[in-house]
């Protein structure tokens, strides 16, 4: 029934293999992006504990009795502990920059009263909130281990620790860890928007411009009596308005399931995102949207270059597939770490990366920072140029009509097969 499918099957994949586009676009960069993506995220989180480990507490201690004392000896044993002369909350909260202080604790007047009665002692913390990255709540972690500890040596529960988390310089009393597990949610939606934006817009870009090399049909369009740089923005218009309808369809019922999963673990009351001004505003929302367009205009631009040099939709496609780690990795990384506990080198990597802008962008309009938003737009702007302009010269000539990319070595040897073969 299926005679000659094993010689034939083994003759297709002979063909595919053999193609080094499709050799290192669907088959090497995928070996080497994992692994790569992997130690990000474990180098990662490694510095952010390390990071923690050096957790340095400041503590307003409105209490003037011995057992404060004895509470403040002990944290100080193993964080870095300073106590401000400051009355209020409000005004303790601007001294944390004085002494890079990360955590900051508020210990009631009736503290001492309360422990030596054997009362419940309330002690509110305060973490500062700076993004929602997985390493977010890792502060606030490691000092209801030292309180758990501090209860098992004095009394069972003597000490009640409160949560709660500074928010653009101001006290919120809403759990660190609550909001952090929220905004990683909220913050999955955009990165997976853009990353399905950029590899469909590019892939149909591509496609477009091969296919015609491919039909023989390009020499005809670039005959018309038109200028061919509305040529190349007709080509990305349409690229960028069909890829767009796809994205929205997809997340459309990628919200609904992270809707659905939200519903069966949600356990507890959900910060109000917009009563803590964890919102953009409408700027905000102009800027994103700015940084968005732009990446995706030189996105379709560099696919359109490299479609030129392919002489199929199927080499078109392999070529485009080398781009792919550089948005894959940024998107998967800013989607669980904030990018302000990484190295600094990782971060310039992160920023050079024009295609990790608008991520960088989404989390700095929520909290306010619109000079971050503001720099990377005209970073992408500068990189969308170049690539514009380099994607119209190659438009105004006849280059792209020839231009073919050959990898010599891998030519050469699949050559040298053929021959023994």
């Amino acid at each position: 029934m299926l005679k000659g499918f094993g010689n034939f099957l083994l003759k297709e994949l002979k063909e595919l293999i053999r193609d080094p586009k499709i050799l290192l676009g669907m088959i090497i960069v995928p070996l080497i992006m994992f692994p790569v993506l992997g130690a990000v995220m474990s180098f990662s989180v490694q510095s952010a504990k390390e990071a923690a480990g050096k957790t340095t507490l400041l503590i307003l201690n409105q209490d003037t009795g011995p057992n404060s004392t004895q509470f403040i000896a002990y944290l100080n044993n193993s964080l870095s502990v300073y106590v401000t002369n400051a009355t209020m909350i409000d005004d303790a909260v601007p001294q944390m920059a004085t002494y890079n202080a990360t955590e900051l604790a508020e210990i009631p007047q009736d503290f001492s009263v309360n422990v030596s009665s054997g009362k419940a002692a309330q002690v509110r913390f305060y973490s500062i909130f700076s993004g929602g990255g997985i390493t977010e709540s890792v502060g606030s972690s490691i000092v209801d281990s030292l309180v758990g500890q501090f209860n098992r040596a004095v009394a069972p529960d003597v000490i009640v620790p409160e949560q709660g988390a500074i928010i653009k310089g101001k006290p919120e009393n809403v759990d660190p860890r609550a909001l952090s597990s929220l905004m990683i949610s909220q913050a999955i939606a955009l990165p997976i928007t853009i990353l399905i934006l950029l590899t469909y817009s590019m892939q149909i870009a591509a496609t477009s411009v091969a296919m015609e090399k491919e039909e023989k049909t390009l020499e005809t369009v670039l005959t018309l009596p038109m200028d061919r740089f509305s040529i190349l923005m007709g080509k990305l218009s349409g690229s960028i308005i069909v890829a767009g309808v796809g994205a929205v369809a997809y997340m459309i019922g990628f919200n609904y399931y992270m809707g659905s999963l939200t519903g069966l673990s949600q356990t507890g009351a959900t910060p109000d995102l917009a009563s803590l001004g964890l919102v953009p505003s409408l700027f905000g929302y102009l800027l994103l949207g700015t940084s968005l367009f732009i990446t995706l205009l030189s996105a379709l631009a560099l696919a359109v270059i490299l479609s030129a040099f392919a002489e199929d939709v199927r080499s078109a496609q392999s070529l485009v597939s080398y781009i792919y780690p550089l948005i894959f990795i940024p998107s998967l990384v800013l989607m669980y770490v904030d990018v302000n506990v990484l190295p600094v080198w990782l971060k310039a990597v992160l920023y050079a990366i024009p295609f990790s802008q608008p991520i960088i962008a989404s989390k700095a309009v929520i909290l306010g920072d619109y000079l971050t938003a503001g720099l990377g737009i005209v970073y992408v702007v500068g990189f969308t140029l170049v690539i514009m302009y380099v994607a119209s010269r190659l438009f105004a000539t006849e280059k792209i009509l020839t231009a073919k990319l050959k990898l010599r070595g891998l030519r050469k040897r699949q050559g040298t097969s053929n021959e023994e073969t």
